[in-house]
């Protein structure tokens, strides 16, 4: 049976994307995947060799053909989000992709044709397959392109028999983050010992709660504000989640960083690397990573 991990955060930087790489070293048998499409960046620190690379088309947008619009104004009256001006030109960004301008343009001068929002790719790392995104400027559907992602996952997983599959999530309780944790067994929420950290908190676990998947909390820089890591802790006592780990500031993890490493591979004895180490050991007896 395959199991998916997902490591998701109440908002971006928190060190997700840190831990993540740093259990990629961590957990045998996996298939790696960055659902952070609109800002991926587990790459970044895994350096991946590209083998497979596939286009995303989602969505459409309208454009305005010049030789057979009679500028009659029509578009520019239906169109609730402003994107036609008055040059009877649109605007991709501002486009919503509604198709009321096309529906109803009495010329037949609006094409309405699909996007191609971005790409998806495959990669071999040292770590074992990874499956990752970009999603294009300003372009949406991103929920899509994460279920994209996963499925070509669990795709390879199936194919090279691997048992798990780590998850790198988006911030926030968002579409993105839905379609990341939707049908997954197991979810770590990185949070960080200040004000914010608990209020995102508190969205997250009511996300998983919601779609009734087990939670734990790692605290990542949990000895900048003690009594805030105990806020959290008593806060995560009182909701019945398990706190898996308190993770030091170390600079360490900076350090790894600027060399385009994970913490693991560049210093396996820094002491944030240890806490590591005893999260991924009790990870496993959550969720058990052997075969079935």
């Amino acid at each position: 049976m395959i199991k998916e991990l997902v490591v998701i955060s109440g908002k971006g930087g928190t060190g997700k994307t840190s831990i993540v790489a740093a259990l990629a070293n961590l957990v045998n048998d996996k298939v790696l995947a960055d659902c952070d499409v609109d800002a991926a960046d587990l790459h970044l620190v895994l350096n991946p060799t590209l083998t497979e690379q596939e286009e995303f088309w989602s969505g459409k947008s309208a454009s305005i053909n010049s030789d057979k619009c009679t500028r009659c104004g029509k578009c520019l009256e239906l169109c609730r989000y402003g994107a036609i001006s008055k040059d009877f030109v649109i605007d991709k960004v501002a486009c919503e992709g509604c198709g009321v301008c096309y529906y109803f343009c009495p010329a037949e001068a609006i094409d309405f044709t699909e996007n191609m929002c971005g790409h998806m790719y495959v990669s071999t790392t040292s770590q074992g397959p990874m499956v990752h995104a970009r999603l294009g400027i300003a372009e949406e559907n991103s929920g899509k392109l994460v279920t994209m992602v996963r499925n070509k996952a669990r795709e390879i997983a199936e194919e090279k028999d691997l048992d798990t599959i780590l998850i790198d999530g988006p911030p926030g309780i968002g579409c993105p983050v839905i379609a990341s944790i939707t049908g997954a067994n197991f979810v770590i929420a990185v949070t960080e010992p200040t004000l914010s950290g608990i209020h995102d908190l508190e969205r997250v676990a009511g996300l998983a709660k919601h779609f009734d998947i087990p939670l734990s909390v790692i605290i990542n820089k949990a000895d900048i504000n003690k009594e805030m890591s105990q806020q959290i802790k008593d806060k995560c006592h009182k909701m019945g989640i398990n706190v898996l780990g308190e993770i030091p500031y170390d600079e360490a993890i900076t350090k790894a960083q600027i060399q385009g490493l994970d913490l693991i591979r560049y210093d396996s004895a820094s002491p944030a690397a240890e806490v590591l180490k005893n999260i991924a050991s009790d990870i496993k007896d959550l969720l058990p990573f052997s075969k079935e």
